[in-house]
């Protein structure tokens, strides 16, 4: 529920506490396996003391060792026995310290995007099927959305300075949705704003022209999706430049480090404002939007993994070579 180095303090006491609860039902579980989910500071703590749990355990989901902090492999060798990567060049950073390391594919690519049906959408909410639909997706935790929610919401309204009808869809999680609803004042002159609950998420990105969104995964569902984006994300200024002493890639966005190159617009940090987020989106309107999508769908295509069902491919795996 919270990431970052400096928004991470005021929760440590209850992080701690749950690693130890996690240990104490572990133990009273008695299992025949540990599969620790992402998360990777709050999953090699909880390994770490089981290390003398003698079962296996397998990390699902690698850090991201390539991006930053790569002495992590070696910490990672040192309490896991497993480990189950989601990109495709991951399994070679692990392997270099005889980790045994599976790549299964990312999970995004079964979540259901790419059955989405944006005209169903579009029907539900009365919008016209040549109506302008700007998708805005500020983050999932709330510490992200109050950060980026007004610069979102005011980089749409100055484009709609230039064209004519455009509606805002802010798919969200329903412990957010009052904030988002208090955060967005509305007036006569604003353009019609829809905000709507996670379960139709995916239908509303489908209906989408193109979309702002907050760095993360759902940058990979609107690639999915074949939505024309712009990433953004800010986020405490300490943190920030910690980071950046620390970052090994170029990019943010796991489509343009596997093309080695921007082909999906990032402004990040100081980046992120009104002025560049309204340029960008008009761009995408316009020429640079279909060949955003005809340029990264190649690298969406290496998300998929040995077949196309990670999860599948990971439980397998597990079930063949760890229990």
């Amino acid at each position: 529920s919270v990431m970052g180095l400096m928004e991470i303090l005021p929760h440590i006491p209850r992080i701690l506490r749950r690693i130890s609860e996690v240990c104490i039902d572990i133990k009273n579980c008695e299992p025949d396996v540990i599969i620790t989910i992402d998360s990777p500071s709050f999953s090699v703590r909880v390994a770490k003391r089981m290390a003398n749990f003698n079962i296996p355990k397998v990390h699902y989901v690698a850090p991201t060792v390539w991006a930053w902090r790569p002495w992590r492999v070696k910490k990672f060798k040192r309490y896991f026995d497993h480990l189950l990567a989601i990109l495709p060049f991951e399994p070679a950073y692990f392997e270099a310290v005889n980790l045994p390391t599976h790549f299964v594919g990312h999970p995004v690519t079964e979540y259901g995007v790419t059955n989405a049906n944006g005209v169903t959408f579009r029907r539900r909410h009365r919008l016209a099927n040549d109506e302008i639909v700007v998708g805005v997706l500020p983050g999932s935790r709330l510490g992200e959305v109050s950060r980026h929610i007004d610069i979102f919401k005011n980089a749409v309204y100055e484009i709609c300075k230039q064209l004519r009808e455009v509606t805002i869809v802010i798919p969200t999680l329903e412990n957010l949705e009052e904030y988002i609803r208090n955060s967005i004042q509305t007036t006569e002159s604003s353009p019609r704003i829809i905000i709507v609950r996670n379960e139709e998420k995916y239908e509303a990105m489908a209906a989408c022209n193109v979309a702002i969104a907050a760095s993360g995964t759902v940058a990979l569902e609107l690639a999915i999706a074949k939505v024309p984006s712009v990433i953004a994300y800010r986020t405490n200024p300490i943190t920030a430049y910690v980071i950046r002493h620390l970052i090994r890639v170029d990019f943010a966005n796991i489509l343009n480090i596997l093309a080695g190159r921007e082909i999906i617009p990032e402004c990040i940090q100081e980046e992120c404002n009104v002025d560049n987020l309204s340029a960008i989106l008009l761009r995408l309107l316009s020429i640079d939007g279909p060949s955003q999508v005809k340029n990264i769908t190649p690298y969406v295509t290496q998300l998929h993994g040995p077949n196309n069902s990670p999860s599948k491919t990971a439980a397998q795996y597990i079930l063949n070579e760890v229990i």
